[in-house]
């Protein structure tokens, strides 16, 4: 989604930005102003490439804790005046606040006093107020909830529109607590007005959901596969395009029949853009004959509608044919020979070990340890067992500024790496990724005498995931040796 700017693997700010477990272990041993400096530096400038898919709050949580720092600075950029304007654009607020309010909410759930008034005085007046009030909505308690209700309603003009952005905000709210409280008011807390206000738009909530779900809207193709193809053709056509070609073949599979074959075929071979890509999933689907033929074709075609449909196609395909094509194409330079390698590591076996192997060596030695496609070719290597991998794992696990592809790594280290469980595992304990985390907790030496303290840690920590504490506890109560 973004591009952020990422220090060196072997800084301090650089082992923060990526959530690495030595992150936290070089701030604690480093001098607490430096380690604060680079803390801020991450928390204020978020550094995941995409927000919903990487964790980093709990991280830079523990580590504020750990450190007692103020928050002065996430205060100063919260309340900036970029920060504070009604009517931010959402995505582009999100990313400038969604990370220092997440940590924000974590902090109060560790008993920060200050970060709790924080989030509320944020809730009351800033541009990402929504994701504040999800914070407080399981952190806060009922009393602070509810003196809330007069300003986040505030936001809304008693108007037709003002209603209907209100509805809207209730229906999309991810913790629907605090309008509960509000519109049930049990304890007379909440104004009356408001709480009057909250019902009625909960009940308008409700009612639109209803009569979406009775009455869909959208277009629709018609029933015959030569309408499906027209109507995903004119979505490419339309300004903006809309790309229907994977819904399209979804219809196909409802539609098409044997002698509809040919007309399919035609169309995947020569027909346009959008009806192409979708007879093209169709058939690779359906596992047709001719499919790899046409997938063949269709990969080293300009058009990046039918050649990204053309690769997604054949990565889905299953079967020996499949494989035994895979194996032919994977030693291409091209797409088409990179998508090769990925089924061979998703579906090959210990025959495409090699195949899998140098797919993977050449895609690090020309992107770097942050290119696409990476995560399926390390995975492969774990699935494989390709102990000669370990190298190149370990350098993607070092290097990339994605956690969860580096907890991807960590996880093919586990299965290719004997020194994984006194290396990396280790560190791994203290990881942003939940996932790594539970990794680690399962293969930690506890000859480091870090591990076993550690370990309790975790498992007292309110903050920590289920699945991590139930690994953590099942590694405490074992009973096993130090390694």
């Amino acid at each position: 989604m973004f591009d952020p700017d990422i220090a060196p693997s072997g800084t301090l700010l650089g082992l923060l930005q990526r959530g690495r477990g030595d992150g936290t272990l070089h701030a604690l041993a480093a001098q607490r102003a430096e380690a604060l400096v680079a803390l801020e530096r991450c928390v204020l400038s978020d550094p995941r490439h995409d927000w919903r898919v990487e964790s980093r709050s709990l991280y830079y949580a523990r580590l504020y804790s750990e450190l007692e720092g103020p928050l002065d600075g996430i205060e100063q950029h919260l309340f900036h005046p970029d920060g504070l304007l009604p009517d931010a654009v959402a995505s582009a607020d999100e990313y400038r606040c969604g990370l220092a309010l997440s940590v924000l909410g974590h902090l109060a759930g560790y008993g920060r006093r200050d970060a709790l008034h924080l989030l509320r005085r944020y809730a009351a007046v800033g541009g990402c107020w929504e994701w504040a009030l999800d914070e407080l909505a399981v952190r806060d308690d009922d009393a602070g909830l509810c003196v809330l209700g007069t300003a986040v309603l505030a936001r809304f003009p008693q108007t037709e529109e003002g209603d209907a952005q209100l509805a809207a905000a209730i229906r999309e709210a991810y913790e629907p607590r605090p309008w509960r409280l509000w519109a049930e008011n049990t304890d007379g807390s909440v104004d009356p007005a408001v709480a009057a206000r909250v019902r009625k738009a909960s009940e308008q909530t409700s009612f639109d959901r209803w009569q979406r779900q009775m009455r869909p809207t959208g277009p629709t193709p018609g029933w015959s596969v030569r309408a499906v193809l027209d109507w995903a053709q004119q979505g490419l056509d339309a300004y903006p395009a809309q790309y229907r070609d994977a819904p399209a073949a979804r219809c196909l599979a409802a539609v098409a029949g044997l002698e509809d074959r040919p007309e399919l075929i035609d169309a995947a071979r020569g027909g346009p853009d959008a009806a192409r890509a979708a007879a093209l999933r169709h058939l690779a689907d359906r596992q047709d004959p001719e499919a790899l033929d046409l997938i063949e074709s269709a990969a080293a075609d300009p058009s990046e509608t039918v050649a990204r449909a053309a690769l997604e196609s054949f990565e889905r395909m299953r079967g020996t044919v499949a494989l035994d094509r895979a194996r032919a194409w994977s030693p291409r330079e091209d797409a088409l020979g990179a998508a090769a390698a990925r089924v061979l590591a998703c579906r090959g076996d210990h025959q495409d070990t090699q195949r899998v192997l140098g797919a993977l060596r050449r895609l690090v030695q020309r992107e770097g340890a942050d290119a696409a496609g990476l995560a399926v070719l390390v995975e492969g290597a774990g699935r494989l067992s390709i102990g000669c991998a370990s190298p190149v794992l370990r350098h993607v696990y070092r290097e990339t500024s994605s956690s969860q592809l580096r907890g991807i790594a960590a996880q093919a280290l586990a299965a290719t790496d004997p020194s994984f469980a006194a290396g990396f595992a280790v560190e791994c304990l203290w990881d942003c990724e939940e996932t790594t985390r539970e990794l680690a907790a399962r293969h930690a030496a506890t000859a480091d005498v870090r591990v076993l303290a550690q370990l309790r840690r975790l498992a007292a920590d309110p903050a920590e995931e289920a699945e991590v504490q139930t690994a953590v506890r099942g590694r405490l109560s074992s009973g096993e040796p130090a390694r």
